[in-house]
């Protein structure tokens, strides 16, 4: 019996450790398992895999990213070369950028509990890690390959970086701070929604005298971090900057509207912790649930957005009360309070920017501050349990939100296979060309023919691009075959307005496949009734 309580003594130091561990390998099954069969593989993935294959097979670098969301300009190319190394270990495998976000989704993990820790002790740290690596919001955006799923990691490293040259007085790290702003820039444009949280955190306490070289430190990391798309807006004349800026000035995305801007503070609030803690359905499911179960998804989700943004001002106004329960070594109160300010700015800042958005605002967004509302919970769960009482009702919730969103794990639903299924449809459509010159073209509702021709392009073969009568007067680029792959419920190629069909000119259907959900067409050029 006396051998128990040793064990205990001699493995408690390593305890936080062990836990950790089991949830990044939790956090790791989730993003990892399957990832193949998971993965979205569309139009924009094939996109993003013909740059890659032609920078590693080609070797054509670029220097510019993916096209916006909006705004018709360009993101930097810093997510090809996040991707490049893990594609060309697969071997032009499409997996491989997808289990490059996945990896970075736990290195996500960690750093929400490195953030947790740092700030507010080792409990909050793995709570909030451990709610983190379950979202499975949080997951569905580790599982595939895309630009804006990598913000996460960037914002919370950001953070932390930012907490750390002020608390810790590590002022070199304001170069890293300017790294992770010029990368996330390059990754999706709504990273400028920290800027004024990196500027006000710093105009608060970065005011001296001495904080003047780190800023230029700072600015010299912003410049490395976006160095490569600011290589290629110099040769240009700046054309992404112009457009960005016309975009904003114009009003088009953004400006005040009075009838939407509480509208989108109250909805982003809602849905920040909603969607991500509290695994909220989306609308079309959630009309669905009864009154009941959406009583109680709305009590929770705005107990916890209300009880965070109180603990955030207790702490700036009551620091002493809190600081050593929360901390395992003693700080000081103005660093707790300067810690708490902190957080409010970066819930604050993006809310109140979101409000001034004009169009959709999706969940993917949120990845400006992921980390923030499981660390608010944590904290939340953190502060209840100051008495026994609280420590049931930590316990309870704890409990209860893990199952909540274990339940949401995506799995649970056979997996769509899109990439399979595209090399498939792919494999069948090339194979109707029987290895001479074609032009290809796909009648969608809303895809691209990306997917297919990245397959096209790695066997050897890619489609002829039949180019306008002004560069190819003697139109060498129409070949003596259209394949066509038709994703529509109707397909009716025959004068149809899409230019990789109207620009083939008058044919006739030779040969029509049915494979999997589409259809695939073989089309030659129209001869005629020789009978006549």
């Amino acid at each position: 019996m006396t051998k128990i309580p040793a064990i205990f003594k001699r493995i408690s130091p390593f305890l936080p450790a062990i836990v950790l561990f089991c949830i990044l390998l939790l956090g790791a099954y989730l993003r990892l398992y399957r990832i193949p069969e998971y993965m979205t593989f569309l139009g924009d993935e094939g996109r993003d895999m013909l740059v890659i294959k032609r920078m590693i097979v080609d070797h054509k670098f670029t220097l510019l990213g993916p096209t916006a969301s909006v705004g018709g300009f360009f993101l930097g190319p810093i997510y090809y070369y996040f991707m490049l190394p893990f594609v060309w270990i697969s071997g032009l495998n499409p997996a491989g950028a997808a289990v490059m976000v996945a990896l970075f989704g736990v290195a996500t993990i960690y750093m929400v509990y490195r953030l947790g820790r740092d700030v507010f002790g080792v409990g909050v740290g793995l709570v909030a890690a451990a709610l983190y690596s379950l979202s499975p919001v949080v997951i569905a955006y580790s599982r595939s390959s895309w630009n804006p799923n990598l913000v996460p990691f960037f914002s919370t490293v950001l953070i932390w970086l930012m907490w750390r040259s002020v608390i810790k007085n590590e002022r070199k790290l304001l170069f890293w701070v300017g790294v992770c702003l010029g990368v996330g820039l390059q990754l999706h444009y709504l990273f400028l929604f920290l800027f004024p949280v990196v500027g006000l955190w710093y105009l608060l306490y970065g005011r001296s005298s001495t904080w003047i070289r780190y800023y230029a430190l700072g600015l010299a990391g912003f410049i490395v971090g976006y160095g490569p798309f600011l290589a290629f807006e110099l040769r240009h004349g700046f054309p992404n900057t112009i457009s960005i800026y016309n975009f904003l000035r114009e009003g088009e995305g953004t400006g005040l509207v009075v009838a939407t801007f509480w509208k989108n503070i109250a909805d982003v609030s809602y849905r920040l912790f909603g969607r991500l803690v509290f695994r909220l359905p989306p609308p079309e499911q959630y009309v669905n649930i009864s009154a009941m179960g959406q009583a109680l998804w709305t009590t929770g989700t705005k107990f916890a957005l209300y009880t965070s943004v109180a603990l955030l001002g207790a702490f700036i106004i009551f620091p002493r009360r809190f600081v050593l329960y929360f901390k395992e070594k003693t700080a000081a109160y103005p660093q707790f309070r300067q810690s708490a300010v902190l957080f409010l700015l970066w819930l604050a800042v993006p809310v109140f920017l979101f409000g001034l958005y004009k169009k959709g605002i999706y969940d993917y967004y949120f990845g400006l501050f992921f980390a923030l509302p499981f660390l608010l919970t944590a904290l939340i769960i953190k502060s209840a349990s100051m008495n026994t009482l609280g420590k049931v009702f930590a316990t309870i919730a704890v409990t209860g939100l893990i199952y909540l969103n274990w339940e949401g794990r995506p799995f649970k639903f056979e997996p769509n296979n899109q990439l399979a299924q595209a090399k498939m449809i792919a494999a069948a459509a090339y194979e109707k060309a029987e290895g001479k010159p074609y032009n290809f073209a796909l009648i969608t509702g809303g895809n691209s023919d990306h997917a297919y021709r990245y397959f096209f392009e790695i066997w050897g073969n890619p489609p002829v691009t039949i180019e306008n009568t002004d560069i190819d007067p003697e139109r060498r680029s129409v070949t003596d075959q259209l394949i066509i792959i038709c994703e529509s419920a109707e397909c009716k190629p025959l004068g149809h307005p899409l230019w990789e069909i109207a620009g083939f000119g008058r044919a006739e259907i030779i040969g029509e496949w049915h494979v999997s959900f589409v259809k695939i067409m073989k089309l030659v050029h129209y001869k005629g009734d020789d009978s006549l």
